[in-house]
């Protein structure tokens, strides 16, 4: 039997082969609505909820260092691999978590799918900020100009990924508190 030799028109296999985009563009674009300008500002909220336990885990060395007299800042060394273990695991517990978004992302209300709607995980949430961080590493804030040219907004690392940044806010409507007269 060859390939071309199936029932379900030229699928072999998962009855249909592929799946569907799960979020269109042309018939949903309120998911798409600002949703550069709002990954930055929380990709600026991140950074912020990142860098403070790293910022005290530096003055913590500091301190402890003069305590020592010295001996205690040989922990300098280990302030920066700790620092991107903590925020790769940040990305990856958070948009691998119940959310799928970042603390960030939260309050912007966006949240990360695949490009077939399923939800974020760990690796893949940690593999989102590496390669965020590779792409903007080397191409500055162009990897913005992406985002503008695409209609899902989507960024270079998100192609590369397969995801997809929606507002979770137009997927689920936050209920109205009952009037209480």
């Amino acid at each position: 039997m060859s390939y071309s030799d199936s029932s379900n028109d030229g699928a072999w296999r998962n009855q249909g082969g592929v799946p569907h985009h799960a979020f269109d563009p042309l018939t949903e674009p309120e998911l798409f609505r600002g949703v550069l300008t709002r990954r930055i500002f929380a990709f600026l909220i991140d950074v912020v909820i990142i860098s403070v336990p790293v910022i005290f885990g530096y003055l913590f060395i500091a301190v402890f260092g003069l305590v020592t007299l010295g001996l205690g800042w040989l922990l300098f060394w280990l302030a920066w691999p700790a620092a991107v273990i903590w925020a790769i695991v940040y990305y990856g517990a958070s948009m691998g978590g119940a959310h799928s978004a970042t603390l960030g992302m939260r309050v912007m209300d966006l949240e990360l799918r695949t490009w077939y709607g399923a939800p974020g995980y760990f690796v893949l949430g940690a593999m989102h900020a590496v390669l965020f961080w590779v792409s903007i590493s080397f191409l500055s804030p162009l990897v913005l100009l992406v985002g503008l040219f695409n209609s899902r907004r989507r960024l270079l690392h998100d192609f590369v990924l397969g995801t997809v940044i929606i507002n979770s806010s137009v997927r689920n409507p936050v209920a109205q508190p009952a009037r209480t007269f």
